[in-house]
């Protein structure tokens, strides 16, 4: 189908592998902070609350490529933020873009396990205090496990989106599929072709991840 184009010059698995690692690792690090937010948002601490509301609508508003753009020149170049480099090679540049997404789709994040933790009757967390139990064990043992199983439908979407998002890392010189995909463009001046290859590539990796979390959010949903 793109025999026209010399595929065997370029690394398109190592290129879509780093995509996959980007959306790992950021998804990883998204979900870890983004539940640690969404207890913040729900803390009967009023200050935990404020900065868990500023902390979503001051990220989820900012452009997630000038957060990315800022993670490289405002931490890395200016900073000197090295994020553990071992000296050997330089993936600050990926790590930092790791960062960056963590930062803006945790916010995300937040929000679905919110709407999530609304769905919980608030008489099983009531039931739950009056045996004695603290707001965390509440949290944690009542409230999240029923959280995350109502919101896996929306996590999968942000899942995907992060997927895509990936390609914004090109900006900073990850070499992910995106800025593989520009450097095909401009050595074999092949758009269409090379566009509807990386879209393919795309679809692939967000397609299966779509349906297999659409058919656990089905059998793992809460009956009410």
């Amino acid at each position: 189908m793109f025999d026209f184009l010399d595929l065997d010059e370029y690394d398109l698995f190592g290129a879509f592998w780093t995509t996959i690692q980007l959306t790992f690792f950021a998804g990883v690090g998204s979900l870890i902070w983004g539940t640690v937010l969404a207890a913040m948002r729900v803390s009967p601490v009023p200050v935990m609350r404020a900065f868990g509301t500023a902390y979503v609508n001051i990220f989820r508003n900012i452009p997630l490529t000038l957060i990315i753009v800022f993670c490289s020149i405002g931490l890395g170049q200016t900073l000197r933020v090295t994020m553990f480099t071992d000296g050997s090679v330089d993936p600050t540049n990926y790590r930092l873009a790791i960062l960056g997404f963590v930062v803006y789709t945790s916010a995300f994040v937040c929000e679905a396990l919110r709407s999530g933790i609304n769905t919980v009757p608030v008489g099983q967390a009531e039931a739950a205090r009056a045996l004695g139990l603290s707001f965390s064990q509440v949290l944690r043992l009542i409230v999240l496990p029923q959280a995350f199983r109502s919101v896996i439908a929306p996590l999968a979407n942000i899942l995907i989106a992060l997927t895509k998002n990936t390609t914004v890392a090109s900006a900073i010189g990850v070499a992910e599929a995106a800025a593989l995909m520009s450097e095909m463009i401009e050595n074999e001046a092949q758009l269409i072709p090379i566009a509807l290859l990386f879209a393919l590539g795309f679809i692939i990796l967000t397609l299966p991840t779509g349906l297999l979390l659409g058919w656990v959010a089905k059998r793992m949903a809460v009956k009410r």
